[in-house]
């Protein structure tokens, strides 16, 4: 994986999804928390684990508000926690 794949995730101790906006969709891309690229069976070839995605890792404020807005409006979100990018987990 080169470094462009990559997110700040300074915890490294959690699975997430890396959020961001692209032409007003919301896109979320899962990793496990070693920092692998998740395939759609969420399964993590280096860590040989079944991978759970609750924490949302924001690129920036526009997609952190959708998120936080989804999360509040629908169960199906309700499960998650989102944070922006770089900022401290907690």
């Amino acid at each position: 994986m080169n470094s462009s794949q990559t997110i700040d995730n300074k915890a490294g101790r959690e699975d997430y999804y890396r959020a961001y906006l692209e032409n007003g969709e919301l896109v979320m891309q899962p990793f496990c928390a070693c920092g692998n690229i998740l395939d759609e069976n969420y399964y993590c070839e280096n860590c040989n684990r079944q991978c759970r995605c609750y924490l949302i890792v924001c690129k920036d404020g526009a997609t952190l508000a959708r998120v936080q807005a989804n999360i509040l409006k629908s169960p199906q979100f309700s499960v998650y926690r989102a944070r922006l990018s770089g900022a401290p987990q907690g």
